[in-house]
Formats: structure tokens, sequence, C-alpha cells
């Protein structure tokens, strides 16, 4: 039984949050409260194994609650936020303060039916909550800490040695924290675009890229309809709709931005973006899949590998669900199975 603590100033909130949870024979909400406050004081006296926590609160708002719980009693934490610009840069405070995920605080802002976004909730919380906290392994004090060495400038290739010209990354649940483990760590002159898919609501994928911008040696962008591939460059996929990569004049590979909701549950789709890659990269592309709910992922991954690309998926220890990379590895279709703190080294290697 998974045990949930609800967090929120509005009695509406509490309710249809405390009504939805509680129609899964497997959750019990075992309390709710007004206030960080409130939402403190009930962490330590109830032990839930997960929080949904609301942003804006009187007497203490969800971010200071948040670092008080990650220091004191430390649980999952699912922020409940609204799918504004400004509610985007708090939510990402909230990721790198230690909450696992979020979930728009106006349920029909989603462009998927109520029913899909119950089941995508209910599955989130349980897997969630089963999975705890996901604590980055602390080394021996006597080991020396192992930095990624960055080249002045990348290796040349011998000819006729297979290269990586187009590096894919799709995730999901805590894909955000992931990332930040990797992008920055890649070197200035690194040598193919990058083209990334996380599921995140529209205005959230602009702010989310200008964050990692600020923390990488590359370009990271909100990726544009019909802009040009470059090394060197990652091109975040715009929330609004699916990303792929496309050749319309033969030579120039460029972004294609589709906001038709297609077939695909979660936007934007990283089968959508894997399987272009599949199709103009045949051979020459690295996908990689992180931690992330679900099997998106999968279908473009097994189109790329059938080209003669290759597949990095996170391993079980590291994702906060082990959802999305599981179904890579259990498919057999992985090259690697690694770490997130190796991801970006194998990553630098393969091109």
């Amino acid at each position: 039984m998974v045990k949930v603590l609800i967090v929120d100033d509005s009695a509406f909130m509490r309710n249809a949050l405390s009504n939805m949870l509680s129609s899964d024979p497997e959750i019990q909400v075992i309390g709710k409260a007004r206030d960080g406050v409130e939402g403190i004081e009930l962490v330590e006296k109830l032990r839930p194994d997960i929080v949904t926590m609301d942003v804006e609160m009187p007497r203490m708002d969800g971010i200071t609650a948040l670092k008080h719980i990650m220091e004191k009693n430390p649980v999952p934490v699912i922020m409940v936020s609204s799918l504004t610009v400004e509610g985007a840069k708090v939510t990402l405070d909230a990721l790198d303060l230690g909450a696992v995920d979020f979930i728009p605080k106006n349920l029909s802002d989603l462009s998927i039916n109520i029913v899909k976004i119950r089941e995508i909730l209910l599955d989130k919380i349980k897997q969630i909550a089963k999975k705890g906290i996901v604590k980055k392994r602390v080394r021996p004090s006597t080991a020396p800490v192992k930095h990624i060495e960055v080249p002045k400038s990348m290796p040349v290739r011998a000819t006729g040695e297979r290269r990586i010209n187009l590096v894919s990354i799709g995730t999901s649940t805590g894909g955000p924290k992931a990332l930040q483990e990797i992008i920055p760590k890649l070197p200035k002159d690194f040598p193919a675009p990058i083209v990334i898919a996380q599921h995140m609501p529209p205005n959230f994928t602009g702010p989310f890229a200008e964050r990692l911008n600020q923390l990488s040696q590359i370009t990271v962008k909100e990726a544009e309809e019909g802009e040009p591939l470059k090394n060197g460059v990652a091109y975040i996929a715009p929330g609004r709709g699916h990303m792929r990569v496309k050749r319309p004049r033969g030579i120039e590979t460029v972004i294609a931005i589709s906001e038709n909701k297609e077939e695909f549950i979660y936007r934007p789709s990283v089968d959508a973006l894997m399987s272009s890659v599949a199709e103009f990269f045949p051979g020459r592309a690295l996908g990689v899949i992180l931690t992330g709910m679900g099997n998106d992922g999968l279908k473009g991954l097994t189109a790329l590998k059938k080209t003669g690309g290759r597949i990095f998926a996170q391993n079980e220890e590291t994702c906060v669900v082990y959802g999305m990379p599981k179904a890579v590895v259990d498919a057999g279709i992985a090259d690697k199975v690694l770490s997130i703190e190796e991801m970006a080294g194998e990553i630098i290697n393969a091109v």
C-alpha cells in the first residue's frame, strides 16, 4: 500500500487529488496539509511514501517546505504546478532541490483525456513511491573524484572508422535531473548535434533549455521548425508538439516540428524522434534512453538498432522510474546499460 500525503492550500485540489488517488486500492491518502508548515509536520509524524506539494501556499510555500523535507526527512515529492512560464521556472527550481516530478495544477491543461491523466498519475505515484529517493552513489572519502577529461579538441577518427553523426536522447520522469548530469559534461567542441525529447508541457521546455544552456559548455536551445542541425548544439523538442529530423533538400538535415496529436500518448514523443533519426541517420546515430515511465522510445530505438545504430540505456539503480530504459533493455537492443554518472563519458567516447 502506497501512503500519500497531499499538501495544498486549495480545499478543492486536496479533495480532487484525494478522490483520484483513493480510487486505486493500492494507494492510501494518509493526510492532507493546507500549507508548507503543516506539510513538514505531517511528513515527520505520518512518514508517507510520497508527497504531492503545491508550489504557492500561504505561511510557507512549497519550495521552502521541500528544502526542509529533503534535509530532515527525505521522501519522494511531486510538485503540483501551474503550467505558466513562471510556474515552469519555480518547478525546475524544485526539481533541482530534489523533487522527483511535477503534475499540472489544472489537469485539463494537458492534451490527453482525463481517464488517461488519472491512469498516468496513479501509475506514476506507485512507481515513484516503490523506488523511493534515488541517492547518488557516495565515493569513499579516500577515493579520488573522477572527472571527465575534456580534451582541448576531439580526436580525429581514422578513415573508415564508424562515426556517430547524431546523438538522440529520450526521457521522461526524472529526465531534467538526468540531463543535467550529462549535457554540462560535454565539451564545447562536441563533434555532433544532439536532439532531445523530454516529456514536458509547452511552457516548460523553453525555460528548461535556457537553464541547461547556462550550465553547459555546448549550446542548448529549444528547437525551432526548419533550423539546421549543427555540431555542439543540443536541441530540446518543444512541448507543444513532436520533433523529428528530416532532409527536405537532400543535403542539409533540419528540425521538423509537428503540432498534430498523432497517435502518440506523450508529447513530445521519443518514438517520433528516434524513428526519424533511424530514417535519416542509418548506422550513424547513437540513441540514449533515460529514466521515465512506460515504453516511449522502444519502437523508434528498435528501428534505429536495425539500421546499425548504437543504443545506451540508463541502469535501474540510477533511474527515478525504470520504465523506458527497462523496455529497451528487456528487448535486448541496448549496447550498453550505464549509470547516469557514466553516461556523459560513454557518449563522448562514442562520437
